[in-house]
């Protein structure tokens, strides 16, 4: 690209400090514009780390801006992102997409009416290992598979432990993580059921479009240094990611790798007007799925 995409960075909270933030300052194919926070002083801290300036206004910022990304909770998220596909920005979203259903399909429905470029960050796809898993998986002959996730993300007083984590427990924020593995790996979910406690353990079985089956477990207040673990099984053996298990110099370079490759895929997709594959209706698609697993806990 001759041009840097202009992008700025909506929200200050864990994941900016931690990835989204980093991701704009050292990406080749970015421009970091600024931060706007609903904490000044949080903005203000995140932005003086990158070098950037903080805003007080967010129109201002959209108005210096091609694209914005996210790090607030899903339905502030879901408010204004739909405000920034409305005055004619790209949007790089978090997932989940919103709190439930209506809220993403909502923020769907303006992103395709504004006519702009969406893209979620589900982290764990954009690693070189999990790229090289699924095109393992989506050839291999299978009856179906599981997944797992357990983190400590809704626990109080973690770096994650943030309100609206807290509040709604291991589904709505692991949950976009492991049905888009499974659903990714083994073919679209048909169908899902759910037992278990949000707050505690939930259990997940999952019907395939192609008749495979799945089962999967998660859970956000387990002390447990772990990660996403998606597993297939069939006549000939099995394929296995896991996350959890990458040495420190692998989670490093992956880490590093996801941050460029989003920045790189998101900035194409604006400058050629494709749609990516992870884009709002993925993150729709996912949304739905968490919202009838919740009903059934």
């Amino acid at each position: 690209m001759s041009e840097r995409l202009r992008i700025g960075l909506v929200g200050a909270g864990p994941w900016g400090q931690l990835f989204t933030g980093p991701m704009l300052a050292n990406s080749p194919d970015a421009t970091f514009v600024g931060v706007w926070a609903r904490r000044p002083e949080a903005a203000a801290a995140l932005a003086t780390a990158h070098g950037v300036p903080a805003y007080d206004d967010l129109d201002q910022l959209f108005g210096d801006c091609q694209a914005v990304t996210f790090s607030v909770p899903p339905s502030v998220q879901a408010e204004l992102a739909m405000k920034a596909a409305r005055a004619g920005l790209a949007v790089l979203l978090d997932k989940p997409v919103g709190s439930n259903v209506a809220e993403a399909e909502a923020l769907a429905a303006a992103i395709d009416a504004a006519g702009v470029m969406s893209q979620v960050i589900f982290t764990n796809r954009y690693f070189d290992a999990t790229r090289a898993f699924l095109a393992q998986a989506q050839q291999f002959d299978s009856y179906g598979g599981r997944a797992a996730f357990f983190g400590n993300g809704c626990i109080p007083g973690t770096f994650f432990g943030t309100p609206w984590r807290i509040a709604e427990g291991g589904l709505l924020d692991l949950g976009p993580h492991v049905l888009d593995g499974l659903d990714a790996a083994l073919g679209r979910i048909v169908g899902i059921t759910a037992r278990g406690d949000a707050h505690r353990l939930v259990l997940l079985e999952c019907e395939h479009e192609n008749g495979r089956l799945s089962q999967a477990q998660l859970c956000a207040t387990s002390n447990q240094d772990s990660g996403l673990v998606v597993e297939v099984h069939g006549p000939d053996g099995g394929l296995k990611l896991d996350i959890g298990a990458f040495t420190p110099e692998q989670g490093a370079a992956e880490f590093a790798t996801a941050q460029r490759r989003i920045v790189a895929e998101f900035a194409n997709s604006i400058a050629t007007g494709t749609a990516h594959e992870l884009d709002v209706h993925r993150g729709l698609a996912m949304q739905r799925l968490i919202d009838d697993a919740a009903s059934q806990l």
